[in-house]
């Protein structure tokens, strides 16, 4: 029996800052973000914005064609978390109008999780083939001003329905996984924002794709040459361009760069103008694919690398279903990202410093956010969400 992803959606803020201005103000040359890390935008949260109401707007689509109803489990990745005990799935269920039988649940692993959840989801939906399971990653990149990983910033969510017979992507059951104890990248619950070791934190992803491809070279039959795209984790483009090139080194692939660029360049376009949204963003690269890839691809296996910092890492396959380019959101997903306004470098500071209450006092949030769903303030410790 065939399981996998039958439908993805995706949403980004309304703003986004130019690499340009930021380049323009730190008094450098914007090469070193358009061509370094092959960054051009990053999207920056309104006020009212957070994972719930990113998630919620992502899936909105999804929900609108199947009805709340069908849905038999929400699992919801990300490590932007809201709170330390309640999953920000129980608002997005509530959000989204779903059956009071829907179990909910949040996972945590860095940038990894919305893969564990899509594996689960997977086992769900074989063991009751009837059911289907709404995974969405949603996460905020934020880093220190003035650090290097500034310019990595970004948002953005993604909804999938994992079901039988899927029309976008048959997953395959075979991974190969790699788990490490290190410290590249983390947040304590103290901070608002990561403590990061860049260069460390590189060196463990391109050990962990080795690791994890090398277990699954062992679990299955398929080899580097079988595979006609890669999609990986995007903390930044370049890394992607970096991982792949680590990988046909490590296959003896014999291609040209050229080639080797192809195999990843379409799942790259939308991270470009999104910037880092963690758990999504490797999902959102597959979108991409999916979306902006001239040629049909279907009945081609896709590749995945999917890197979590701290780390857990895991390579997975998949095959793209027959017909997938009827079901995409392409049009609605473009409308989105051609209406977003770009801010000056000032109103990126605003944004960046908005009043984030720590504790519990009552605050009500301006309106910013085009999107369907908006937190309209915090009251008594309780957040409340509205739609717009």
């Amino acid at each position: 029996m065939s399981v996998g992803i039958d439908e993805i959606s995706f949403y980004t803020s309304n703003y986004y800052l130019d690499l340009r201005t930021l380049a323009e103000v730190q008094q450098t040359d914007p090469d070193k973000y358009y061509e370094g890390i092959g960054q051009e935008k990053m999207g920056m949260a309104a006020p009212d914005e957070d994972v719930v109401t990113m998630a919620a707007n992502a899936a909105t689509p999804l929900i609108e064609r199947v009805g709340a109803d069908a849905i038999s489990t929400l699992m919801f990745a990300t490590e932007t978390g809201i709170d330390q005990s309640k999953a920000a799935g129980v608002y997005v269920h509530r959000l989204l109008g779903l059956h009071s039988n829907c179990r909910v649940v949040e996972m945590k692993q860095a940038c990894y999780s919305a893969t564990a959840a899509i594996q689960m989801a997977c086992a769900l939906v074989a063991r009751n083939p009837e059911k289907k399971v709404l995974v969405i990653a949603s996460d905020v990149a934020r880093y220190d001003l003035d650090t290097p990983g500034e310019a990595t910033q970004g948002c953005g969510a993604v909804a999938m329905l994992i079901s039988a017979q899927p029309r976008l992507l048959e997953i395959d059951p075979e991974v190969g996984n790699y788990t490490e104890d290190v410290m590249d990248f983390w947040r304590p619950n103290y901070r608002a924002t990561a403590l990061v070791d860049g260069k460390y934190s590189t060196k463990i992803y391109l050990k962990s794709l080795k690791k994890a491809w090398e277990h699954f070279r062992e679990v299955s039959s398929l080899a580097f040459d079988d595979f006609g795209h890669f999609c990986y984790h995007l903390p930044f483009s370049r890394m992607a361009q970096k991982a792949h090139q680590h990988l046909a080194k490590l296959n003896k692939a014999g291609l040209t760069m050229e080639q080797v660029e192809a195999q990843i360049e379409d799942t790259l376009h939308y991270n470009r103008i999104i910037g880092n949204s963690y758990t999504a963003s490797m999902y959102i690269g597959l979108t991409s694919l999916l979306e902006n890839c001239k040629q049909n691809i279907a009945g081609e296996k896709i590749g995945f690398f999917s890197y979590g910092s701290g780390c857990v890492a895991e390579f997975f396959s998949g095959t793209v279903v027959a017909g997938y380019e009827k079901f995409l959101h392409r049009e609605q997903h473009k409308q989105m990202l051609d209406a977003r306004k770009e801010v000056s470098y000032e109103e990126y500071l605003s944004l960046y410093r908005y009043p984030d209450p720590r504790d519990g006092e009552s605050i009500e949030i301006e309106e910013g956010t085009s999107g369907r769903f908006r937190l309209a303030g915090i009251s008594h410790h309780k957040r409340e969400y509205v739609a717009s």
